[in-house]
């Protein structure tokens, strides 16, 4: 019998699960009835709190939760006529985003899609004209601008909250609720090539493009980070989500409901509200970009409130600096737990655990690593063509497990060019150690190329980032006329009015060497980050280069 991955092919639409159902017709399909499952987990957790939102005052048990979502499931197949294949897509903030995530997505027949609240109106038509919804679920904040041109396109709308005076064309969903049944669909679906959710990508690189999942590659998620020797995740856990949880923070959602825990979200990003509900709600669990992470350094709210309740907090979407990892250790113990994951490959794929960020002369050189590989992920570091390259040579990574999303929706080019053998090539440079660290040198399209030697942006940043006075950076090639590029940084300082130029030149060549070192310097108010907090690098390159010919990604 052929591999099953080597059967895996792109059809006119960028799909790959048609081929994957037909690489092993003598196995049949993988029906899944996940009502049972959720109405398991209802039996064994009962009363205890599963979904709570702070802001809305929302709470719901297990067995609330249970009701609730196959009152949604009902919905969708129901007054919504949503069958197979049919795609709806959520713009809603993390506590209703919450009703319709993994534990909801599997009990009907139609395709979730989730995109991010706090995105353009711009970003979301351009994702919804890719998707081709017949229905989005809309936040009541939003119509003013997204009900006309979702009406434009022929699309339901269903507003979460209510309105004022009804509007042809718009549901809203709390009436919707009322008349829903709610005993289980009891829908089976196929675990292998059914779609039942779509995310799109961060777009730090270049436009987002929008990953497509089974429920397996769901799963697979949830055991990737019950896996984790260091995520600790028990009945009673608590877990805080002041991210999006349609990116990286919600790939901690499963994970926390099946094991007992609750999950717990914000809709407003504010680090000084997610100090205060760690001491009110007993947090246990959080996960935060390095963003975010940073800014608890110089807060004084982190003093004011007890965090003493946390346990673990994961952070991942970006390589932290090595100097601030230990910072935030030294400043609020050895909690942290470094994830690498991503969204076409959706799992805990590399980690650095808590006694990684114990800070000994062992142990310090391996902050500046992505942790070692969780068992379940293939972790390859390829060349050019695709070959495993040896241990301390740099390549790029190559991620393959059941978490390996389905390919691209409506991008036939970019999934043939990303997916190989069931692996997902990440775009990320880097290396292994002899002690089965990964480190993560690079993104492949940040690289910059400087009088004919390769510059790695994230170990020049780790570098400036290391300085006393700096809080974060962002370094990229800009125009050269004699080298091509030329390094240059813009830095956010910490909490000082200026930095001496010549100290920090001194600094950086200490610890990389003078071709690395940054010829040039801006210090500026804030960086351009992402939605979930990802520092934009595109965005910092593009203003130098508007008058170049050059194509930036």
């Amino acid at each position: 019998m052929r591999s099953l991955w080597k059967q895996r092919r792109v059809d006119s639409g960028g799909n790959l699960e048609d081929a994957l159902c037909l690489s092993s017709p003598s196995v049949g399909e993988r029906k899944v009835n996940f009502s049972r499952i959720m109405s398991g987990l209802a039996d064994t957790f009962g009363d205890h709190e599963a979904v709570v939102n702070l802001e809305r005052r929302r709470r719901l048990t297990f067995r609330e939760y249970h009701r609730i979502t196959n009152q949604i499931a009902h919905i969708l197949q129901g007054p919504l006529g949503l069958g197979k294949g049919d795609r709806y897509v959520c713009i809603l903030n993390n506590d209703n985003l919450a009703l319709f995530h993994w534990g909801m997505a599997a009990k009907s027949t139609s395709t979730c899609c989730h995109a991010n609240y706090r995105d353009s109106l711009e970003t979301h038509l351009y994702q919804i004209d890719l998707v081709k919804p017949k229905v989005v679920f809309l936040e009541h904040e939003l119509m003013s601008t997204h009900v006309s041109p979702l009406l434009e396109r022929g699309i339901r709308i269903v507003v979460m909250d209510g309105c004022e005076e009804s509007t042809p064309g718009v549901d809203v969903f709390s009436d919707l609720l009322t008349k829903a049944p709610t005993n289980n669909t009891d829908i089976e679906i196929d675990d292998r090539s059914h779609i039942i959710l779509m995310r799109f990508t961060g777009g730090t690189t270049g436009n987002s493009k929008c990953a497509k999942y089974s429920l397996d590659n769901i799963l697979a998620c949830r055991d990737s980070f019950l896996e984790l020797p260091d995520g600790d995740f028990h009945e009673g856990c608590r877990m805080l989500h002041i991210a999006p949880i349609s990116h990286g923070s919600g790939m901690t959602v499963l994970p926390t409901l099946f094991s007992g825990g609750c999950t717990v979200t914000m809709n407003e990003p504010s680090l000084e509200n997610w100090c205060r509900y760690v001491q009110e709600e007993r947090i246990t669990h959080a996960f935060l970009v390095p963003t975010i992470a940073y800014r608890l350094l110089e807060m004084q709210e982190a003093n004011k409130f007890d965090l003493s309740s946390l346990q673990t907090v994961l952070y991942g979407a970006a390589p932290m600096s090595p100097s601030k990892a230990k910072a935030l250790v030294e400043r609020f113990g050895s909690i942290f737990v470094q994830v690498y994951g991503s969204t076409e490959h959706l799992a805990a794929t590399l980690t650095l655990g808590k006694n990684d960020h114990l800070i000994d002369q062992s142990t310090e050189g391996k902050l500046a690593s992505a942790g070692r590989r969780v068992t379940g992920a293939e972790v390859s570091i390829c060349d050019n063509e695709g070959n495993p390259v040896p241990v301390g040579e740099l390549g790029e990574f190559y991620l393959r497990s059941r978490a390996t999303c389905l390919g691209y929706e409506g991008n036939p080019e970019k999934t043939e060019e990303e997916f190989t053998q069931g692996y997902w090539k990440s775009g990320d440079i880097g290396y292994a150690d002899a002690d089965g660290y990964l480190f993560l040198v690079d993104r492949k399209k940040d690289m910059i190329i400087t009088g004919g030697f390769n510059v790695y942006a994230t170990e020049v940043e780790a570098a400036i980032n290391s300085h006393p006075s700096v809080l974060m950076s962002a370094v990229v090639g800009i125009p050269h006329e004699d080298w091509g590029e030329a390094v240059h940084a813009e830095i956010v300082l910490n909490g000082s009015s200026e930095v001496c130029e010549d100290d920090l030149v001194a600094h950086i060549r200490s610890q990389i060497g003078s071709f690395k070192t940054p010829k040039t310097f801006k210090v500026v108010d804030q960086l351009p980050t992402s939605a979930v907090g990802k520092v934009l690098r595109k965005d910092v390159r593009a203003k130098y280069w508007k008058s170049h010919n050059r194509r930036i990604a």
